[in-house]
């Protein structure tokens, strides 16, 4: 079954390579995504149920990463967020689990820590969303 995933991410040429790197090595299913803060607050609240993992980027266009974690504290058990960002430090990746953030990914340096936390934090009930 696929990864259902929504994505918060502003960079374009990030996008266009994260997105199939999902599809392929996790079998996820990317449904849209966001380039704010209040765009994905706002989708988030619309779509409470039609995720299984959201990826968040800490800066963003407008807004912060840190912003779209508060409006993703109301979820399911089952639903996943990781932050997946290029600024990430002790202090970072501490504030991130204090907003929800179940993992913190640095872009540059932990792509493939990522990747299998994307395959093996994969709880079954995700197929019942």
């Amino acid at each position: 079954m696929a990864l259902i995933t929504f994505l918060v991410e502003d960079n374009r040429t990030i996008r266009d390579n994260l997105v199939p790197a999902l599809e392929d090595l996790v079998n996820a299913q990317v449904i849209g995504y966001a380039e704010t803060e209040a765009e994905a607050a706002e989708w988030l609240a619309a779509h409470p149920d039609s995720w299984h993992l959201l990826i968040v980027d800490l800066f963003l266009k407008e807004g912060s990463g840190l912003g779209v974690l508060a409006s993703a504290r109301q979820r399911h058990p089952t639903q996943r967020v990781v932050v997946l960002s290029n600024y990430v430090t002790a202090d970072i990746r501490a504030r991130c689990a204090a907003l929800g953030a179940d993992a913190v990914f640095d872009k540059s340096r932990e792509l493939d820590a990522f990747i299998d936390y994307c395959n093996t934090d994969r709880p079954s009930t995700f197929a019942s969303l």
